[in-house]
């Protein structure tokens, strides 16, 4: 993992007393909140509904378990004994006062961590694959390239001030596990003969225009990363629009502009500044990427593993689920799910965040991962070691069997916190976790990404779930769109809507016609969701989620 250089850490706590003045004037009333408000934002803090929300960045997911402890120590002292862990790779705590931030940062600073663009029209926390450097059909660690350029893109004098936010997602599996079409920049990192390098996509996001990035480029050099990342971002800097903040993200510009002269203005800032880069940044890739080396994994026999799955139904169920390849055999990944049916979907307190710490120091050799599904994953456990890892969970409550099922669902903080929500999205989330466990079909229907989100802005990703639900204000009451076919990975899909909303008592009823119907017309339990939706096309299924309804009025 990479450890603080000096310069590193007297950059943050240069930035904590920066905000520790800056708070002080605006307790002082020297600063109004308008002038305060881009000073707060720049270092990741908002006002929410209730109270301030701080969202600390993890950078590309990566946290050690010294670095756990921290964030427990901050839920337990300043808040209200928990976090929540976003789609982002984020934790936000959302009961924050204005005047414990100061010392919030600097306790996190002794760890290593930090809220800086966590907010703003600025390039944010770089996010990457949760499995990264641990997976066995990984091309290569995609993690030292997020570092190069989270040091690359802090405090970067030219993009603090975008059109809009700009998020940048990197994968080093063809699976992509990070979602990298979603993204303003995706990069993969994939073979072309010998050479590894990336292939590059612009202009995909989600919000109120969902868009899907396509290719800009097929294959980059890896030398070239971060001054061509420069030349998409001096483009976007050149001509996105700045006159409606609804049109300013770069998939606005590169739809409005078109893929081909879009790549023509890169094409032509790389050739500008591509002499720039003379090798620094070269030098400074080779001090970063022996950080992210792989442990020194040490060898068990793994018969353990094979004796409890076949005597313990409950473990051999959360490994089904939870349980991934590793790069070496006697190893596996283990994803943690922190959506037991009837809990707030991403929230984990602070004993569960310390219980995890200790088991990552125990079984994980101290590190842990946050997922874009809002998970927690130990990216290097021994297969001998799962049924002691499994036991301790249950006595955490982190053992739900339900990684990838229906109730492992994303749900964005939604109108309990939010201020921008227009509707509720975790109390939905929990309540058809609940009801699909209460029926005992979570097993049956298998894999069945559900995604939620209470506002246009798109934040539970509800454009890219097999089944999406977006909450939105009718009239002053909550209303429930439902789409359908949203996709994530090499098969990247936004999903379509299928017609009227549903009030909030009537989501549940509608996803459950909606599930049955898929089980009645899948072809085996081995035919996804997905699959069967492709094959049949829509209209049974809008016919499920509609017709019942219609007939019972």
């Amino acid at each position: 993992m990479y450890e603080y250089s000096d310069f590193d850490e007297a950059f943050v706590r240069n930035r904590v007393a920066q905000f520790r003045d800056q708070v002080a004037r605006r307790l002082d009333g020297s600063l109004t909140e308008e002038e305060f408000r881009p000073l707060r934002l720049m270092n990741g803090l908002y006002l929410q509904l209730h109270a301030y929300m701080l969202r600390v960045a993890i950078p590309y997911g990566t946290l050690s378990s010294h670095q756990m402890r921290a964030l427990a120590d901050v839920a337990d002292r300043f808040d209200r004994g928990y976090g929540h862990f976003t789609t982002r790779q984020n934790i936000q705590f959302n009961w924050i006062k204005l005047t414990d931030t100061p010392d919030i940062l600097e306790r996190l600073a002794d760890d290593g961590l930090h809220a800086i663009q966590t907010s703003g029209n600025c390039i944010r926390n770089v996010t990457t694959d949760a499995f990264a450097g641990a997976a066995a059909d990984e091309i290569e660690d995609p993690r030292p390239y997020a570092e190069l350029i989270r040091q690359w893109s802090s405090d970067h004098a030219e993009f603090q001030f975008l059109p809009r936010k700009f998020k940048i997602a990197i994968t080093g599996s063809p699976e992509d596990r990070a979602a990298i079409r979603a993204h303003d920049v995706g990069l993969q990192l994939i073979r072309r003969g010998a050479e590894t390098g990336f292939r590059v996509l612009v202009g995909g996001g989600l919000g109120r225009t969902p868009m899907l990035a396509p290719e800009l480029r097929d294959f980059l050099p890896k030398a070239d990363l971060l001054p061509y990342l420069e030349a998409i971002l001096a483009a976007y800097n050149l001509i996105g629009r700045r006159d409606n903040k609804y049109k300013a993200r770069i998939k606005i510009t590169v739809f409005e502009t078109g893929i081909e002269p879009f790549r023509d203005l890169v094409e032509q800032e790389f050739a500008r500044i591509r002499p720039q880069f003379t090798g620094a940044d070269q030098a400074l890739l080779a001090e970063i990427t022996p950080h992210f080396a792989l442990p020194d994994l040490v060898a068990k026999d793994p018969a353990a593993f094979a004796a409890a799955r076949t005597t313990d139904p409950a473990f051999a169920a959360w490994a089904k689920q939870s349980v991934t390849d590793h790069k070496r055999p006697d190893h596996a990944v283990v994803t943690i799910s922190v959506k037991t049916p009837g809990e707030e979907p991403g929230d984990v307190s602070a004993r569960q965040m310390r219980a995890v710490a200790d088991l990552a120091d125990l079984h994980g050799y101290g590190e842990l991962r946050i997922s874009h599904m809002q998970n927690i994953v130990l990216p290097h456990v021994a297969r001998a070691d799962l049924p002691a890892l499994h036991a301790a969970l249950r006595k955490v409550g982190l053992a739900a069997a339900n990684v990838g099922l229906i109730s492992d669902m994303i749900a964005c903080p939604g109108m309990d916190y939010c201020a921008l929500a227009t509707a509720r999205s975790i109390p939905l989330a929990q309540e058809i976790a609940q009801h699909f466990e209460t029926l005992g079909l979570v097993e049956t229907i298998g894999p069945l990404p559900l995604k939620i989100s209470g506002c246009i802005n798109a934040c539970g990703h509800h454009h890219l779930g097999a089944i999406g639900i977006l909450g939105l204000d009718r009239a002053g009451a909550e209303n429930y769109q439902i789409t359908l076919g949203g996709a994530e990975g090499p098969e990247a899909a936004i999903g379509e809507k299928m017609g009227p909303g549903f009030a909030y008592d009537a989501v549940v009823p509608a996803i459950e016609r909606l599930v049955r119907a898929y089980l009645a017309l899948r072809l085996s339990a081995d035919e996804s969701f997905l699959a069967a939706l492709h094959r049949l096309g829509r209209e049974p299924f809008r016919a499920a989620l509609y017709d019942e309804a219609q007939d019972a009025a």
